[in-house]
């Protein structure tokens, strides 16, 4: 788990329970540097045992003052790795150093600025005096710890940052990692390559490379079956395995009912045409609705979903082995486009809290009869899209918008039955082509399309009372899925989909707009 190449250097980013830690590890990755997060649970043996590269500490909601405050252990301060502190990652490190943090009362959130006091600090050479910087913070570090130089203070951190270029330790207050401070990725490279002394060796060229030697190496001469859903996160999977075992992977697509309109087609004639991939088509679409029937709850619906998927993947290896001469050999492994972000937020990648389970992670069965071959799962979705263009994946897959692997199960807030599945289908098409004519697909993330099912409200249509569902359009910004904002798309092309659809789709007469945005909600609703 702490060295997923072994041929690259890692960077090792502590979560202390941090809104922003899988950002700083996507910005350490930017950097050319191979990043993973690990609990801070994780024991000062066990990171000095993985010899990483470099150790960041995230920030974190505690205080290192209360009792349960996570803590750093002192024998990774004395192994020589090099470590960067970042907020409460700052004063846990200055404390395990032997500096001074205390309660203040001076408290700064949001932005502020940062004066930078050393002319000699390799954090922030060749950068300004004066910095706008984010801040979250209400302890600080009142004193540096022996033999580190003071190099940034602000109006309410006498010890805004400290450095120690021998000892290859240093840290910062502010947040590095947000867009919000100042030349903050250039202060987080400073520390990687000024002060760690890393090389920016990592490309999406070596994660492919790296790959397919591992799935070539755990293969074998086994068979091996792919979920593909069209997406491009199982299109980008499953090229990256047929680039490594070619002929032994089978793609089984399966047409759970859940799906947008048009897409089945679209996977048997865009993805294969591209690819030449062995495919199969399985319609499930009645066993999928018939498991779901009656349930409301998200968490449910995950589960169930990824159950049916595991079973129908079974009868299709079973029925692949049967339907030709494979030389007595079974299907042995199942591939899926598992993300880091999925990992993530199914509570499997930070020590944290389980935020929703997804399908392919948390709502996995217990006797699953596959080992797993997850290439894309220490990735972000625009990583993948790289991925996905150096394989030569068509580019219309690579940029298409996420859609989960639970299809539109998880759109219809409420019970799925196939008249809500056709309303939401009608709306979704309608604003995908809005979208498109409008010329705003780049510029958009996602946009989910959500049905609350289980909410009407009163309107006026043909001279007549209606009593409709209300559709939601959710159209998010981002550049990994970790965090998003809302899209500001034009109101032109907001009134078209409103009128489109309130006009086309029955039993719908209200669309609103989610202009929340990751954290505090998610992107998808449910």
């Amino acid at each position: 788990m702490l060295a997923p190449y072994s041929q690259q250097q890692v960077v090792l980013v502590v979560d202390y329970g941090a809104q922003y830690a899988q950002l700083i590890a996507r910005r350490v990755r930017e950097a050319g540097v191979f990043s993973e997060i690990i609990p801070h649970t994780t024991t000062a043996a066990q990171i000095i045992a993985a010899a990483p590269a470099a150790v960041v500490l995230s920030g974190g909601p505690a205080s290192v003052y209360a009792d349960a405050a996570p803590s750093l252990d002192a024998a990774l301060v004395a192994a020589g790795i090099p470590i960067f502190g970042i907020c409460y990652g700052f004063q846990a490190l200055a404390q395990a150093l032997g500096g001074t943090v205390s309660k203040t009362g001076d408290r700064e959130y949001g932005r502020t600025q940062l004066n930078v006091t050393d002319s000699a600090s390799v954090l922030f050479v060749q950068l300004p005096q004066q910095l706008s910087v984010w801040m979250s913070h209400g302890d600080a570090v009142t004193q540096a710890p022996p033999g580190f130089t003071v190099s940034a203070t602000s109006a309410g951190a006498p010890v805004a940052a400290f450095e120690n270029q021998e000892r290859r330790i240093a840290g910062v207050q502010f947040h590095p990692e947000v867009m919000h401070s100042e030349h903050g990725q250039r202060v987080l490279e400073h520390f990687l390559f000024g002060i760690a002394g890393c090389e920016p060796t990592w490309s999406m060229t070596g994660v492919i490379d790296e790959q397919v030697q591992r799935i070539r190496s755990q293969v074998g001469d086994d068979m091996v079956i792919c979920g593909l859903s069209g997406g491009v996160d199982s299109s980008v999977a499953a090229a990256l395995v047929q680039r490594a075992i070619g002929t032994q992977l089978t793609c089984v697509f399966v047409d759970h009912g859940l799906l947008r309109a048009g897409e089945a087609e679209q996977v048997e004639r865009d993805f294969v045409a591209a690819t030449d991939v062995r495919l199969v088509v399985v319609d499930a679409a009645d066993r999928f609705l018939s498991a779901l029937a009656g349930v409301v709850d998200p968490e449910e619906k995950r589960k169930i979903i990824g159950r049916e998927f595991i079973r129908v993947f079974e009868q299709a290896a079973r029925e692949i082995v049967e339907s030709a001469d494979h030389s007595g050999k079974s299907v042995k492994y199942l591939v899926q486009g598992t993300l880091y972000p999925d990992v993530v937020e199914s509570g499997g990648g930070t020590g944290t809290a389980n935020i929703k389970s997804h399908h392919n992670v948390g709502g996995l069965p217990d006797d699953l009869e596959f080992d797993l071959i997850e290439p894309l799962r220490t990735l972000f979705k625009d990583e993948v899209r790289q991925v996905g263009l150096e394989l030569g994946v068509p580019a219309d897959i690579v940029w298409r918008h996420p859609f989960p692997g639970p299809g539109l199960a998880i759109r219809i807030v409420g019970a799925i039955d196939a008249h809500r599945l056709q309303i939401l289908r009608a709306a979704d098409a309608i604003v995908r082509a809005e979208l498109t004519a409008a010329g705003v697909d780049r510029d958009v993330w996602q946009c989910p399309v959500v049905l609350l099912a289980d909410v009407r409200s009163v309107g006026v249509q043909g001279d007549g009372r209606t009593y409709g569902h209300p559709i939601v359009l959710r159209p998010v910004s981002s550049e990994d899925a970790m965090t998003a904002d809302w899209s500001r798309l034009p109101y032109d092309t907001l009134a078209t989909i409103s009128t489109r659809i309130t006009n086309e789709v029955l039993d719908v007469n209200r669309v609103v707009l989610d202009i929340t945005s990751k954290p505090p909600g998610t992107i998808e609703w449910e």
